[in-house]
């Protein structure tokens, strides 16, 4: 058993179930991501791990020790919400301390955790602040240092970053990086920025509708989605997807051949996915018309309107063509993600 397992937990509230038979084995010092769209139930599933919630069935073990019906302050966890939820009538030495003092812990040993968390966050200087006359950078800083000053077996993280810009939520992701890396300290982490999750995780839990689509490393997820839905969820700009049917032993759409590396299967019709970045503006190959082009600096979005339909072409640099000029596509056979249409499952 790993730091953390989830067995088989669901959650209902009435007629409506939100959990659908989770399974989950995390590793000590691992970092997990759940991610998902708003509403999939990757929150629940974390105040579920918190104690904050209880599952209908099912139970959860922290340090191979059964924790299902434990309360919070028993589970030997600490926890950073998306909120900050930090006293506004104590300093930030005194948010930092506050959970230690609960527990009874020495003063010293109070003072000595402050100092250690501060210098790691680098927020020595802000000790004597309230709340109020932070940034809400520094808030965070200081929610994740009333965390890191106890000594956890779990760190959970609720969206932490949400609240802030993108300049912001860049430097906060990379401070996280370096904290997890220094601690090791086992981590799960909620967010629905598909960013975040590639990434921050060791491991990622790709969630939908209660249930986890797919869970294995970043790179297993990205190049060989389980599904549709993780398919077109992980990636910007999303997969490229065109519906294919049977043409003697390969694929066609529209009248299009698609060429491709993997055994199609018993599948009747297939979905045929491309990533913006297997697509490359050549002299010939599959003709569209660009229809919008999307700079980004190192890198254009082109958006070309062809037999198969809109596909988008993530090229370096600067395109040297403009809207709606004809250009031609070409990508590797084995670049193709393969999809039973019925299942929107991935073909093996």
């Amino acid at each position: 058993m790993g730091a953390l397992s989830i067995r088989n937990v669901t959650r209902s509230y009435g007629a409506v179930q939100i959990l659908k038979g989770i399974d989950i084995e995390v590793d000590a010092g691992d970092f997990l991501i759940l991610v998902g769209a708003s509403g999939c139930g990757k929150s629940t599933l974390l105040n579920i791990i918190a104690g904050l919630d209880a599952p209908t069935s099912g139970t959860v073990h922290i340090a191979d020790r059964d924790v299902t019906h434990a309360a919070p302050k028993d589970r030997d966890i600490a926890m950073v919400f998306q909120s900050y939820a930090l006293y506004p009538n104590m300093n930030v030495a005194g948010n930092i301390s506050f959970g230690l003092e609960m527990r009874n812990v020495p003063k010293a040993d109070r003072e000595k955790a402050v100092q250690r968390v501060a210098k790691m966050l680098q927020i020595e200087h802000l000790l004597d602040r309230k709340p109020g006359q932070l940034s809400g950078g520094q808030r965070q800083r200081v929610a994740m240092g009333r965390a890191l000053a106890r000594d956890p077996v779990l760190f959970l993280f609720d969206e932490p970053l949400s609240n802030l810009d993108a300049k912001l939520r860049v430097e906060m992701r990379a401070e996280i990086k370096r904290l997890h890396h220094q601690a090791q300290v086992t981590t799960v982490y909620v967010t629905h920025d598909q960013v975040e999750a590639m990434t921050l995780g060791d491991h990622i839990a790709v969630m939908k509708d209660g249930q986890v689509e797919q869970y294995g490393t970043p790179d297993e997820i990205y190049a060989r989605p389980a599904t549709r839905f993780v398919a077109e969820f992980i990636g910007s700009p999303q997969m490229n997807i065109v519906a294919c049917q049977r043409s003697g032993t390969g694929l066609a759409a529209h009248g299009v051949p698609l060429a491709t590396a993997q055994p199609v299967g018993d599948a009747a019709e297939v979905l045929y996915g491309l990533r913006p970045e297997a697509l490359t503006l050549a002299d010939a190959g599959l003709t569209g018309t660009i229809s919008m082009l999307e700079p980004t600096g190192p890198e254009t979005y082109a958006i070309v309107d062809t037999p198969l339909g809109k596909l988008t072409a993530r090229v370096p640099g600067k395109v040297p063509h403009r809207v709606g000029e004809t250009v031609h596509l070409r990508w590797a056979a084995n670049d193709a993600h393969l999809f039973d249409a019925r299942t929107e499952r991935r073909l093996a």
